[in-house]
This record gives structure tokens, sequence and C-alpha cells, in this order.
């Protein structure tokens, strides 16, 4: 038998509105979502290149992004010292008769070398060695003696080229003490043994200065000695000595009482110089007539300061036969200009010994120096003076005439190193102190200020290269890969 379903009508109707209710409640949260995202701050979000995904964002998961460091900048290089000379200075070899007699041997000839035993490291040291040659060398056309017309034997000059010198000095006020012969034939046997001369010219188409190039510094040098009248006659004269004619042009000579002359001399050796490239100049000037005198005169100072003003670098005298002080000059023209002058370095070797002359009380004319200047050429071309020092010496007569050098941080050594005996290491050290009284205030004054300019140097190079002087000294890092601590190995 058959049987009809039951009506559900009213259920039906509240279902119906649930459904409507939760349906409309759905699209509420979803509004209020939208309209969140879209109120959220602007800052919040990347914009530009750092928007785009990284390595780091984008990598794998366990490895580890390449880190991204900035451009490297390489800065320019400062200019800096690419060359140096040392130009070393010493005194009058004054070649006295016992000097020559206490160097000839049993077979009538003769060798100097032992006179420099003791001094030839310091000297071949040097860039460039240069003494003053106070004597002539006539050979046997006159006899081999000292004061008052010096002639000494050919072999002088073999030894002082062998101990190292390249130059000796030949305008001083002896240098006519056998004639015109002796004179021209002194430069012949000087230049044949391989040393330059300076001062003395064979004729007139030689130059009156020279230029060395000395590790690609070219120094101009200059050399000059006072000259006096003849009694009888008034004519211009080295020693009593006339000199006449073309004699008179060949030697670079001034009259101290007028040394206008010189000064306009000096003046076109320059311009010339400059004109050739020079890079520095040094001149040597035998002043004159005063001997003995520790202290430089009213004269020779002005001389100095008028030179100083012409614009020579370093000035070099000798003549009194005794160590003089050294001074920094300003220039009256252009006060960034200085000029180091050391007034006299005394005798190199010579008989003068205390007791060997009545108007001497000391012994001074025991002492001498090695002199030396040295110039520094940078990157960019320009030279300047680097530093000045100075090595007191003493001539200690034994068996023959040593010329020791007296360098200070070898003291404790000096006994042994020169054969003294107490007494005569009490006179070295006794010549040390003399010299060094002279001499150590000028000496430091000219350090300090070398010293201050190549600090100033140092400065001004490292700034215009964006760099400060510091920056220059390079450390290690604290890790370096194994290869490179072999390849360092290697080139050490």
């Amino acid at each position: 038998m058959s049987r009809k379903p039951k009506n559900h009508s009213g259920l039906t109707a509240v279902l119906i509105t649930l459904i409507v209710i939760m349906i409309a409640a759905t699209g509420l949260i979803i509004f209020l979502c939208v309209d969140m995202v879209n109120s959220a701050p602007q800052s919040a979000v990347p914009s530009g290149p750092a928007a785009l995904p990284t390595a780091a964002s984008t990598a794998p998961e366990g490895t580890t992004a390449p880190e991204t460091l900035p451009p490297e900048t390489t800065l320019p290089e400062p200019e800096h010292v690419v060359s140096t000379a040392t130009v070393l200075s010493t005194g009058d070899l004054l070649m006295h008769k016992p000097i020559i007699s206490k160097n000839t041997k049993g077979d009538g000839t003769y060798d100097f070398s032992p006179i420099f035993k003791y001094c030839t490291e310091e000297i071949s040291q040097a860039d460039y060695a240069i003494a003053n040659l106070e004597t002539t060398l006539a050979g046997t056309a006159k006899p081999y003696q000292g004061n008052p017309f010096f002639n000494c034997p050919d072999e002088i000059v073999t030894a002082c080229k062998d101990a190292g010198f390249d130059m000796l000095l030949t305008a001083n006020n002896h240098a006519f003490d056998t004639g015109f012969d002796g004179y021209v034939r002194t430069l012949d046997v000087t230049r044949e043994a391989g040393l330059e001369t300076l001062g003395t010219m064979k004729d007139e188409t030689e130059p009156k200065y020279t230029i060395q190039e000395v590790n690609g510094i070219r120094i101009g040098m200059i050399c000059y000695t006072y000259e006096t009248t003849d009694g009888s006659t008034n004519q211009p004269a080295l020693n009593g000595n006339p000199m006449y004619g073309a004699t008179y042009e060949n030697i670079n000579c001034y009259r101290p009482s007028n040394p206008q002359s010189m000064y306009g001399e000096v003046e076109r050796y320059l311009a010339e110089m400059k004109e050739t490239g020079v890079d520095a100049t040094m001149l040597f000037i035998h002043w004159g007539p005063n001997e003995y005198e520790l202290y430089a005169n009213q004269k020779h100072q002005a001389i100095a300061q008028k030179l100083c003003d012409l614009g020579i670098d370093v000035i070099v005298g000798g003549h009194p036969h005794v160590v003089q002080p050294m001074d920094l000059l300003t220039s009256a023209v252009d006060p960034e200009h200085k000029t180091i002058v050391l007034y006299s370095m005394g005798n190199a070797v010579s008989n003068q010994r205390l007791g060997n002359i009545s108007s001497v009380s000391t012994a001074h004319t025991e002492d001498g120096v090695l002199f030396s200047v040295t110039f520094c050429k940078y990157s960019d071309g320009t030279v300047y003076v680097e530093s000045t020092d100075l090595i007191p010496t003493w001539v200690n007569l034994t068996d023959n005439y040593y010329i020791l050098p007296l360098d200070d941080s070898r003291e404790s050594e000096w006994q042994s190193l020169f054969d003294l005996n107490d007494t005569t290491l009490s006179k070295a050290q006794n010549s040390y102190s003399r010299t060094m009284d002279l001499v150590g205030e000028g000496l430091t004054k000219c350090q300090e200020w070398l010293s201050q300019c190549q600090a100033e140097r140092d400065e001004y190079y490292y700034g215009l290269a964006g760099r400060t002087p510091e920056a220059a000294v390079e450390t290690v890092p604290e890790t370096i890969p194994e290869t490179t601590v072999e390849t360092l190995a290697d080139a050490a």
C-alpha cells in the first residue's frame, strides 16, 4: 500500500537564511582585509634597485651567498726619492817636507797611501769625494819641498785616487809655487791619474766650473782662491808669485778687498749652469789671507752671505789650517733660499803640529773634518739638500802621518782601530772635542732645518696624493694565505 512524504517547508526557510548571513559575513571580512593592506605606510615598501631580489633572498637552502664589496679606490703614489748623491769634502793636503820624507821608500820611490790607511773606508763610501791639493806637482824640475814653495812627488795623486777621491781642488795660494810649468804639470798629472781638477785651467778654452752628474743628480761646482799683489810689480800674485797675462785668466781668483768681480763671475756661471739643467750648486773657496783664526772674520761672512744671495746651496771654505764653524745662511733676496756653509775644513794632513808654529799655542792645526752633504732627487725631478754630517779627523804622527776619522759612534773602538796607546787616545779625544766645540752648534742648526724641510716635503707630497705620511707604513694582515707566505719567503 502507498504513503505521502511529510511537509518540511519551515526548516528549509531557516537554512536559507543562515547561508545568506554567512555569505554576508565572509564578504565583510574580505573587505576589511583588503582595506588594511591598502592603508599600510608607504615607507615599509622597498623601492628602486634595492627592491629587486638578491642572491641571498633566492639562494637555495643550505648555501651562503657571496658578500657584496664596494669597488676599490687606488690612490695616486706620492712623489718620492728616486736617487741620492753624497759629496764628501776634506781639507788641505799640505805636503810639508817631513811628510814627503816619511813616505819615501828604500829605493827612492814614494808611497803616500799610509796617510789614508784609516780613512779610506769613509772616503770610498761617499758617492763623490773631494780634497784640497795644497802643493804643486812640478816633478824633478824643482826640489821636493814644503813651505814656502810646495812641490810634491806625483805619487800623492795616486794615493788620493786609491783612497777613493774623485776630485782635487787646485785653486789655492800655492797653485803657482813652481811657476807656470809646475802649474800646468799639476793639472796634467792629476787628470792622467783619473781625477778631476777644479779652480785652475790650462787655457781659456776650459770652463771655469764643472757639472758633475752623481747618481743622476747634476751638481755644479766652482772653486776660488784669494789673490794678493806682488810687492815690486803690483801684479796679481799667489803666495808672492806674480801671475801674468793668460796665466791670470786661467785661475779663479778674487781680491779680498774687492770681491765684486767674483760676484759677477759667479752670477754668470750660475746662469750658464741653469741653462744646462743643473740641480744643485757647491762653491769651494780658499779664503785669505789670515791663517789660524778659529772663527770666520766679518769679510768672509759678508762674502758667504753674498754667495748665498746669488743662490749657492753649499759653501765649503779652506786656508786657515784650522777648523772653523758651520752656519745656515738665509738669502736677503729670496727668504726661501738657505745656504749651508762650513767656513774652514782645517788640515787633512800637514806637519803643522803643536810646538812647530810659534804663533799657535793649541793643537787645532792637527784637526780636520770629513764633511758630507747629501742631495736627493724626487720622482718629479726636483732636487733638495737632504742632509749634512761631519766626522772630525786628527793627524796622528807616529812612524807616519795618519788621518784618523773620529766617528763618535765608534769611540769605544778608536784605540784598537787606530792602534793608539793611552796617550794618543787622549789626544784623539781632545781633537774630537776641539772640533765639535767649533762646529757642533752650526751642524745641529743645519740638521734641524733639513729635518724640518723633509717633514714639510712629506706632508706636501702626500697631501697631493690624498694621503698622509703615516699611511705610507704598510701593515701585514693578520691572516695571510699560505701561498702568499711562501712567495714572501722566496722573495726575502
